[in-house]
């Protein structure tokens, strides 16, 4: 049934476990009010119910909203025990809890509306409905695809998840099978096969999983909503449990939800919700602002917050944010609640708008891009690419193992079901029997390092091997972040930490450049972002006809956008494929933000005349191939370099890498430091000459390479000691 199943119906399971305790006494209220911006502190200080937070993206709503819990129990407001924090993704509900724990009040529930109903209903099933419980099926394609066949269906793979995807709609939108050709007839939406079909298969569906036993996600929360409402007794004791709510991302709520959440409220009102309209991209699947901007409407003595303040991006990616959402064509009720975000940051530089001839083209050019910025200094998990479908990540996938570029899927297997992680937690979980002393990262990076487990100091060859190994380095670097959070953090203190994350599946950042579909992104951010395949057709997609289908899109590169915390990059290619017709046109939600720039013949004749400029200083011919440029040289031609000097190189460089626990090529990649040994720059003008070798580069790394070049002992640097800038 999932990890926040308990074992078996038991009183402590329905109100939950408690979390661990701190070791030191709470923070006083005026400690967890320290810190906060004005509109932060009021949203922490309106402890009573209702309350609707209007918080833009990067704006701390999360901050605002534990803080806010956390001063209503250390106010005496309300026990933690009868607080219910409602989320949507296991992730975020994780980090909630985290964050509540550090602020004195670890036994709030933070829960996703699927794992808290979960509990609800194992523990009232005896009394509420008796018999065998159901099994919870992780998955409705299996039983969607018998139904299928039963009504003479023929559905590939994609027809199936369509025919899914429908039947969740129908579901959270509590749609009958009777009643879906009128409802979707009614709601102009577009079906993925005959309406009749679907209704049809809908029924097949529902009779199939009653019969079985079996129960989905929706079942779950419609069977726990109608267990309250028809038990006065159950209904007593859930909201006798819990008198507190808090629903975070209520722009995404749909009305299988709000029916449930009703439920537990009963006629009460203190309930806080967070959100913002700018960020509704879910209407596909039921979900509705409407219970957000509609909160006035049914609490109409409740306090408003509106959180502006933008601490995530720079004021050059917050201009673009802002100017796309001023362009969106609706009106009235979503542009009373538009919210314009003011930057907090300082200045950094300016979005490129790039061009492409095709697709291959323009992924190749972003694989360039990024590995440039990873050679800059800018972590590979701090970047990312994002696209409007998963298919358009092959191209990506392609262009950045042919520029030795690490990557990770976003929604590829968990990272707490990798086989590794499975093995390297059973280890550490024994160890952690024991009492040892021993410093945690001494002993994690020990125990990670043991044969049958297999982290080595530097990342093998091979991608498989590759991604094994940033699997581990990634629990590696865990180690070190709890460590540092918490000064004598033990083995068993580690292990704790991880049991939690594993549970709510909030898995550590993995040294990877991240590939996602915009839709998997929100939530997250990273310090660079290319937004990829920005073209008519793509984003907004072919399908999106309806004015307010097309407003979601522009909301969908809103929410791509606002992912960028400084570098921000949107690209898109004239045609799929090299030579074919150019007939693509770039995405309307660029009008209006894009500089007037030159044709494509221009930029090309541009780059031609930058690559007359650079020679082979043996030979004279003119040099294309970014190696060649880099080495100022035909990579065919001879040349004298002093083959100690390269060897001194690269083991500083395997010491640095090791020291700071990155693959080599973040430091310098081999090009960079073959042109190093054959240019033995004496100064760090004439290092900064060298492709590869950038301002954050040359001020961590600089004065080491000149010793080295110089015959002498590099000293360590903070750099060499294991800091990151």
């Amino acid at each position: 049934m999932g990890p926040d199943e308990p074992r078996a119906a038991h009183p402590t399971d329905f109100p939950g476990g408690a979390a661990p305790s701190l070791a030191g006494p709470p923070p006083s209220p005026e400690a967890i009010l320290r810190g906060l911006d004005p509109e932060q502190l009021e949203a922490a200080r309106s402890v009573r119910g209702p309350v609707c937070i209007l918080a833009g993206a990067g704006t701390g709503k999360t901050r605002a909203i534990t803080h806010r819990i956390a001063y209503a129990v250390a106010t005496g407001v309300v026990p933690e025990q009868q607080i219910l924090a409602v989320t949507f993704t296991t992730r975020a509900a994780g980090e909630m809890r985290g964050r509540l724990r550090a602020l004195g009040a670890p036994r709030v529930q933070a829960r996703t509306f699927h794992a808290a109903a979960l509990r609800q209903l194992s523990y009232f099933w005896p009394q509420a409905i008796g018999g065998p419980k159901p099994t919870l099926v992780d998955s409705k394609l299996g039983l969607v695809s018998e139904a299928g066949r039963a009504c003479g269906l023929q559905l590939d793979r994609t027809g199936l998840r369509d025919l899914a995807g429908e039947i969740e709609w129908s579901k959270v939108t509590q749609t009958r099978p009777a009643d879906y050709e009128a409802t979707v007839t009614k709601a102009n939406r577009t079906p993925p096969m005959p309406a009749r079909d679907v209704a049809r298969a809908y029924d097949a569906y529902e009779e199939l999983r009653r019969e079985r036993n079996l129960l989905d996600f929706e079942s779950m929360l419609e069977l726990t909503a109608a267990m309250i409402t028809d038990s006065p007794q159950i209904a007593e004791q859930v909201r006798s449990q819990y008198r507190y709510f808090v629903v975070d991302e209520f722009q995404d709520v749909n009305p299988l939800q709000k029916l449930l959440l009703d439920a537990w409220l009963g006629d009460r009102d203190d309930i806080c919700v967070v959100g913002d309209p700018n960020q509704t991209i879910y209407s596909f699947a039921g979900a509705t602002p409407g219970y957000l901007t509609g909160f006035s409407a049914a609490y109409p003595h409740a306090t408003f917050v509106r959180l502006v303040r933008d601490y995530r991006s720079t004021p050059q990616v917050v201009k673009v944010a802002n100017t796309a959402l001023r362009a969106a064509g609706s009106a009235g009720t979503a542009r009373e609640h538009h919210l314009e975000l003011v930057a907090q940051r300082p200045d950094g530089p300016e979005p490129a708008y790039t061009e492409y001839d095709d697709e291959p083209a323009e992924a190749t050019s972003v694989a360039r891009k990024i590995a440039a910025l990873i050679e800059s200094g800018t972590p590979a998990r701090q970047i990312a690419v994002l696209f409007r479908v998963n298919s358009q990540s092959a191209a990506y996938e392609q262009a950045l193992g042919d520029a030795g570029v690490s990557f990770t899927l976003r929604g590829a297997t968990q990272f707490f079901d990798r086989p590794e992680i499975k093995k390297a937690l059973h280890t550490l979980r024994g160890a952690a029997q024991g009492d040892d002393a021993a410093p945690l990262v001494a002993t994690v990076r020990h125990i990670l390092q043991q044969p049958q487990i297999g982290l080595t100091e530097t990342a093998p060859e091979g991608r498989q091997a590759r991604e094994k190994w940033e699997s581990l380095a990634a629990l590696a670097q865990l180690a070190e972040d709890v460590a540092t959070e918490r000064a004598g953090a033990t083995l068993a203190d580690f292990v704790t930490e991880l049991q939690a994350r594993a549970a709510t599946e909030h898995a550590p950042g993995l040294e990877g450049v991240t590939l996602a579909s915009l839709h998997a992104a929100k939530g997250l951010e990273w310090d660079a972002v290319f937004l990829v395949g920005l073209t008519e057709g793509m984003l907004p997609i072919i399908y999106a006809e309806e004015p307010e289908q097309v407003e979601e899109e522009r909301r969908l590169f809103y929410v791509g956008v606002t992912r960028a915390r400084e570098h921000l990059s949107m690209s898109w290619s004239l045609a799929r494929s090299p030579g074919g017709r150019k007939s693509r046109k770039p995405s309307r939600f660029l009008d209006g933000l894009r500089p007037a720039s030159p044709s494509l013949a221009a930029q090309r004749g541009e780059r031609r005349k930058q690559a007359r400029t650079a020679q082979c200083r043996v030979c004279g011919t003119t040099l294309l191939e970014a190696a060649e440029r880099k080495l100022g040289r035909c990579l065919d031609c001879p040349s004298n370099y002093d083959e100690a000097l390269l060897e001194s190189l690269r083991e500083w460089r395997r010491g640095v890498s090791t020291e700071q626990k990155v693959p080599a090529y973040v430091v310098f990649t081999d090009a960079t430091l073959q042109a190093i040994a054959e240019h033995v720059p004496s100064s760090t003008t004439q290092l900064a000459r060298i492709s590869g070798v950038g301002a954050v580069k040359l001020e961590r790394y600089g004065q080491a390479v000149l010793a080295l070049c110089a015959g002498e002992a590099p000293e360590r640097t903070g750099a060499d000691e294991g800091e990151t800038a």
